[in-house]
């Protein structure tokens, strides 16, 4: 039997966010060590260079190549810059996952201003400015991929009404850009995780409140920054050539229910019947 090619054998790819915000492993880590792992060479970006470095020791580790570019993507200049390097350093661009994200609590009558500004610049405008500076390299190299990271939020209510309009604006970008830009053969998808367990949650959860989230999708299971990286690593591959455009949840199948609803129906399929 042949020995299987890296899916990502000879790309290369921008990771915005590829550090994770405390202990253990987030999206943008998780996504970067896979493409690494693929074969990709990877540009890892945070605006905590140390945290990058912490993603750089992952994929040393494992034979990959990579290196760190420190850069506020809320900042033209910053991405103008982590693009020219990503070429400088490894001779073109193929792919780049936008993964940066932050959330703000409250309704639009107890948002402050200056955070539902801060929440659209990181959550959207970053992914504007990054893909501005991104798309003319790949269309140099004959095309390319990019991956929008939104949420389930985006698809419906949430506790956080910035970030839930951030969210779907994302989506709506995605739509956008997938458009403007498939003659150029780039491809531009969406990834909406559901409630995986990750360093960004992790303080916010109680054992508690963390199996509440498990029980709440059909599926029943926890998941995690790997399955979300995975499903990068399926849209950034040629596995996904005719792909484009799409909003490819991974939630455990939490989008196609209500969480009250569907906890109740199975709180009575599984509940010893009544003598």
């Amino acid at each position: 039997m042949a020995e299987r090619r890296p899916r990502l054998e000879g790309k290369v790819a921008i990771v915005t966010g590829a550090g994770s915000s405390g202990p253990g492993v987030g999206n943008g880590k998780a996504t970067a060590v896979l493409f690494a792992r693929e074969g990709a060479k990877v540009l890892l970006v945070d605006s905590v260079e140390e945290r990058a470095a912490e993603t750089l020791a992952m994929i040393r580790e494992e034979g990959g190549e990579a290196s760190v570019f420190a850069a506020n993507v809320i900042k033209a200049d910053d991405c103008r810059r982590m693009v020219e390097t990503a070429v400088e350093r490894y001779g073109r661009l193929d792919i780049l996952d936008n993964n940066v994200g932050i959330s703000r609590r409250g309704t639009v009558v107890e948002v402050k201003e200056e955070d539902w500004d801060h929440v659209m610049a990181v959550n959207v405008k970053s992914i504007v400015l990054c893909s501005k500076y991104a798309i003319p390299q790949m269309v140099k190299g004959g095309g390319g991929a990019i991956i929008n990271i939104s949420s389930i939020a985006g698809l419906r209510a949430h506790s956080s009404t910035p970030y839930t309009a951030s969210k779907a604006a994302v989506i709506g970008l995605t739509f956008s850009m997938a458009a403007d830009h498939g003659r150029d053969n780039i491809r531009v998808n969406c990834i909406a995780p559901g409630l995986p367990y990750t360093p960004m949650v992790a303080p916010r959860m109680d054992d508690v409140l963390r199996e509440q989230r498990r029980k709440a999708a059909p599926l029943g299971t926890e998941g995690t920054a790997w399955d979300v990286a995975w499903a990068a690593v399926y849209l950034a591959s040629e596995e996904a050539r005719w792909v484009s455009g799409v909003v490819l949840s991974v939630d455990a199948g939490l989008a196609m229910t209500t969480p009250v609803t569907y906890t109740t129906l199975a709180q009575q399929q599984y509940a010893p019947p009544r003598q």
